[in-house]
């Protein structure tokens, strides 16, 4: 996790990362089986030797393996143009599931069918179309998602998949108007042949342009053991990304593409979603007694039918359906919220026995967080919400986000004030926050994370910020002793944003030098974000971000559509370029510093300045000197510092840079009261000041506001002629900070 927050989000925090590194680089290693029967059949390999894959039907293109951050601006219509709310739907939908589906919940297993209907928006024939397989990420070590893994990239509590754990999704039957539809595994983004998270359906029937088509697919799926995001642990079922999915057609315009183009990536480990936005009517038969929740809204009371429970439920203008089915879950604590603009919306949280007691904490955070998201972005268009506490050892369940549907976490006590209890609304918070940031904005996590985990962690500590709220960082022994610590939530992402990043934040999700890399989205993109603020203001920034979600709901934004919403509402489009090309495009640390702090007399020039031409010497001027501050302490007997001597004094500072060119205000204070006030915004290495005023200089300041966020350290930021301990307060500042984050780390072992 890259800061304190953001390893409450998702426990993916850069000090995790760190504290797995170096136990790795000390030798520790996970246990490994050895046991292997020596009699055992060939493993599969991946294949060398595997059929090569026609190409597609239709031409169509498929977007570069590579992909990130966009540059290009969407065009002003793209997506079908904003949203006015005049429209019959909320998104302009484009795929529209019927799926029938039973649980097996001893084999933990899948039924289902699934009918699709697909229009296609482009301007051309559509002979191929892309579907997404999640599940068979965890069919075996052969996916991109585990052979990342085993290359050394981490997933949150990395839970390992033994014997009998593994996952799958199996295509049974897929038609076209009652032809058979054959299909090829294709790996978009170069990944390994055993990859099957990606299927490509060529048609018999083309769909034309601006037409519609159904596909009738039978399908099955064995859920894995909870290992990432999805699977079982007892009678828990967290059902997610567990159906045939269709992939993103793109139209130029939209993105950056200039042609239509097929966004179908691997499912790799730090990858999360993208997709069209449809409606979903899904019906779940799961055994009488097993309470379920869902996306949407249930559609009535279950129907019962030879000891199995039949629930239906429909939802509209949405990208993902997720479910939750265990004989163990408690009654639904219900709730209900209402805002201006919004449906009256019913809220549900659902805990197994041991977390039951946190359901009324999860619920108010619920409340809280609708609340704050409707008055700062938009009315919540959603007539439910559904939270769900996973149940211990059911970690990796945790933490997850889908429309109008999200996994909180599980702790033991829900104390206010205890840092549990704030890790449980963080999560909460977080958690809901994606409501809007990954299901309304609807962004391409797979290419760019930071519009979604990044966005929605700077709009979430805005929440906590404007409530009050303080990262409470006491252990118990600590708590017992009556000492109660605690730090800002944005100095809690600071600490996890320092350092020289090796990827940008509009970097992929998988294109990662280290998992840690990945990690630092989250505090990195609240970081800039919050810098940005303090140096726009905050009422600026505010209209800046609802400008973009008011401007984007419900239409796919990229980076650049971003970037420009924050030029065109701040009137400043040169520095939200420099900070997109310094730390979204590319990569770089911020380091300045005041080098040299210096105030001395202006002694008069020796040579031949004197009367008439004649030469002013060394013992000619001493003597004048003497004399002149004589007459001076005189006329002055009880002078101070502020009144300043016989002669003006030359203050001169140096700056040096280190790192990225960032505009940076410098404040020089003198003995008078006065001030001089400069900005260095240009890209040269060092600086130079230098004023003669009647008194000595007290201190220069770099950065007075501390609005460059990303600063390595402050500490070096100012300077005083005199001795003075403003500096070491705040690096001691700066390592308390971080001395916390980390007992909060260990308090959490």
């Amino acid at each position: 996790m890259p800061s304190l927050p953001a390893w409450i989000r998702r426990r993916r925090t850069w000090l995790l990362s760190l504290a797995l590194v170096l136990l790795a680089s000390a030798g520790w290693k996970l246990s490994q089986h050895d046991d292997e029967p020596k009699d055992a059949a060939p493993l599969p390999q991946a294949s060398a030797a595997a059929p090569a894959v026609p190409p597609s039907l239709d031409g169509i293109a498929l977007a570069h393996g590579m992909a990130a951050a966009v540059r290009t601006s969407s065009d002003a219509r793209a997506w079908g143009g904003p949203r006015s709310g005049q429209e019959a739907t909320l998104s302009d939908r484009v795929v529209d599931y019927r799926i029938e589906a039973r649980l097996d919940p001893v084999r933990h297993t899948v039924d289902g069918k699934q009918q699709l209907r697909w229009r296609n928006r482009s301007d051309r024939e559509v002979r191929s179309v892309y579907l997404h397989l999640y599940l068979n990420a965890f069919e075996g070590e052969g996916s991109t998602f585990m052979t990342e893994k085993r290359q050394g990239f981490s997933f949150r509590t990395d839970v390992e998949s033994k014997d009998g754990e593994w996952g799958r999704i199996e295509l049974r039957k897929v038609q076209q108007q009652g032809r058979t539809v054959p299909y090829h595994f294709v790996q978009p983004d170069g990944g390994p042949k055993t990859d099957r998270t990606v299927v490509r359906l060529d048609l018999p029937q083309a769909v034309p342009a601006g037409g519609s088509t159904v596909l009738d697919i039978d399908f099955f799926d064995q859920l894995p053991r909870v290992v990432a995001r999805t699977g079982h642990f007892g009678s828990f079922h967290l059902v997610a990304q567990w159906f045939p999915k269709m992939a993103v057609l793109e139209l130029p315009g939209e993105r950056g593409a200039t042609e239509p183009r097929w966004n179908a990536h691997e499912f790799h480990l730090h990858s999360e979603f993208y997709a069209d936005f449809g409606s979903y009517d899904v019906t779940l038969d799961v055994p009488e007694g097993y309470v379920v929740g869902a996306t949407g809204e249930e559609q009535g009371a279950p129907r019962k039918e030879g000891g199995r429970s039949i629930h239906r439920f429909v939802q509209g203008d949405v990208h993902d359906f997720a479910w939750t089915a265990d004989k163990r879950t408690q009654q639904p604590l219900t709730g209900r919220w209402t805002f201006p603009g919004s449906p009256e919306v019913t809220i549900k949280v659902l805990a197994p026995p041991e977390y039951a007691h946190t359901r009324p904490s999860v619920l108010k955070a619920t409340q809280d967080a609708l609340t704050w998201f409707s008055k700062t972005l938009g009315p919540y268009p959603y007539r439910t919400v559904t939270a769900v506490i996973p149940p211990f050892n059911a970690g990796e369940a945790g933490g997850m986000e889908y429309p109008t549907f999200f996994t909180a976490d599980a702790y033991k006590t829900d104390k206010e004030g205890s840092f549990e209890r704030f890790r449980l609304d963080f999560v909460t918070i977080h958690e809901f926050g994606h409501g809007y940031f990954y299901g309304i904005l609807a962004s391409n996590e797979f290419e760019e994370p930071m519009l979604d985990e990044g966005m929605n962690q700077y709009w979430d500590q805005r929440m906590l910020q404007a409530a009050g709220r303080r990262i409470p960082v006491a252990t118990g022994l600590m708590q017992r002793l009556g000492i109660n610590p605690s730090v800002d939530v944005f100095d809690g992402e600071r600490i996890a944003s320092l350092g020289n990043p090796p990827d940008g934040l509009g970097s992929n999700s998988w294109h990662r030098y280290s998992s840690g890399s990945y990690g630092s989205v989250y505090s990195r993109t609240a970081t800039v974000m919050r810098s940005l603020e303090l140096q726009l203001g905050s009422e600026v920034m505010d209209r800046a971000i609802q400008t973009y979600y008011q401007r984007w709901k419900f239409r796919h934004p990229s980076v650049a559509d971003l970037r420009d919403v924050l030029a065109e509402v701040s009137g400043k489009p040169a520095l939200i370029e420099q900070v997109f090309n310094t730390h979204v495009y590319a990569a770089a640390g911020v380091d300045d510093r005041v080098e040299k702090l210096e105030s001395e007399e202006v002694e008069p020039p020796l040579g031949l300045y004197g009367p008439n031409g004649s030469e002013v010497t060394e013992s000619l001027r001493s003597k004048q000197l003497r004399a002149q501050r004589k007459a001076w302490d005189k006329a002055h007997p009880d002078a101070e510092a502020k009144d300043g001597g016989a002669l003006p004094y030359r203050t001169t500072v140096t700056l040096r840079r280190r790192g990225a060119a960032q505009p940076q205000t410098l404040i020089v204070r003198f003995a008078d009261g006065s001030e001089e006030k400069v900005v260095w915004d240009d890209q040269e290495r060092w600086k130079r000041y230098s004023w003669v005023k009647p008194v000595k200089v007290v201190s220069a300041e770099l950065d007075p506001l501390q609005a460059q966020r990303l600063d390595m350290s402050v500490a070096d930021n100012s300077r005083r002629l005199k001795p003075d301990s403003s500096g070491t307060r705040r690096l001691i500042s700066d390592a308390g900070a971080a001395l916390m984050s980390l007992l909060a780390l260990l308090s959490t072992l």
